[in-house]
């Protein structure tokens, strides 16, 4: 009779023991939800999305108008278990006989506007020919590319230089305002400085447009022999268009993107950063 009390009593203790572990659980659970839900509501939209589109008019200083050019943004696209949108950059030459194309593809994680994978081809007479595809692993911080070269990345939310100009239209561009980002995912290709001249209006086809005056100074050795400039200009609003783009790289000089026209995303998703 005593042992049959006292199991009666173990049983009693174990299953009010398994109670409050499950309504700890619980309780965990619903705070954790609410937390990130918070943080979820205080991060706001990307000013990209889906479905955009971006045609430019390519201008050489010594020969005018060459050829046309499009940014792009397309997806999601599976990228190792991680919807991606899909950054597209192509600009199409021509000068007398000769032609020039550069394309670019850059797959990111929206979310941490983090870069997954990268794919640059250029082929001409104006440039060197360039094949180049990278696979990008954010979390262990490291990339490799298909002729076996790797290396460290500085960050767990690396970009590439198309990936940059779209990072580029989600920071506030303060006037005046001077950063040196460690986000590419090259180490050598680091800091790249950011600065903010100014403010401008820009008259195109696609219409005229309040910017932001933004230049980019990078480390690239293949196409500016070194050190380069980029100076964009971003439409001064939510969506931060870029409205014109400049470059100087040898053999051409300046060149110059200028926005011809442009097709919105049809819905802004809630795409979230870190």
């Amino acid at each position: 009779m005593l042992t049959h009390v006292r199991l009666n009593h173990q049983r009693s203790r174990v299953a009010r023991w398994k109670t409050r572990t499950r309504q700890a659980l619980v309780a965990a659970a619903l705070v954790e939800a609410a937390a990130f839900a918070t943080a979820g509501a205080q991060t706001p939209e990307l000013p990209f999305d889906i479905g955009e589109r971006l045609r430019y008019r390519v201008s050489v200083a010594r020969f005018g108008n060459v050829g046309e050019g499009e940014m792009s943004v397309t997806g999601p696209v599976d990228v190792r278990g991680t919807e991606t949108f899909v950054l597209r950059s192509e600009i199409r030459a021509r000068i007398g006989f000769v032609k020039n194309t550069e394309r670019a593809e850059s797959w990111v994680d929206p979310t941490r506007m983090a870069t997954l994978r990268f794919e640059k081809r250029t082929h001409g007479a104006l440039t060197r020919d360039e094949d180049q595809r990278v696979e990008l692993y954010p979390a262990d911080q490291r990339w490799e590319d298909q002729r076996g070269n790797h290396g460290q990345s500085p960050t767990t939310a690396p970009l590439d230089e198309l990936s940059f100009i779209y990072y580029l239209r989600t920071l506030p561009l303060a006037t005046d305002s001077v950063d040196s980002v460690v986000r590419h995912y090259d180490a050598a290709r680091n800091p790249v400085v950011v600065k903010v001249v100014g403010r401008d209006t820009v008259r195109t086809n696609a219409g005229t447009f309040a910017t932001v005056v933004v230049e980019m100074r990078v480390k690239d050795p293949r196409r500016f022999n070194g050190e380069g400039v980029i100076r964009l200009q971003l439409s001064d609003d939510a969506n931060r268009y870029p409205v014109r783009i400049e470059s100087s790289v040898p053999v051409l000089g300046k060149t110059v993107l200028t926005l011809e026209s442009y097709t919105p995303a049809p819905q802004r998703l809630a795409s979230r950063r870190e």
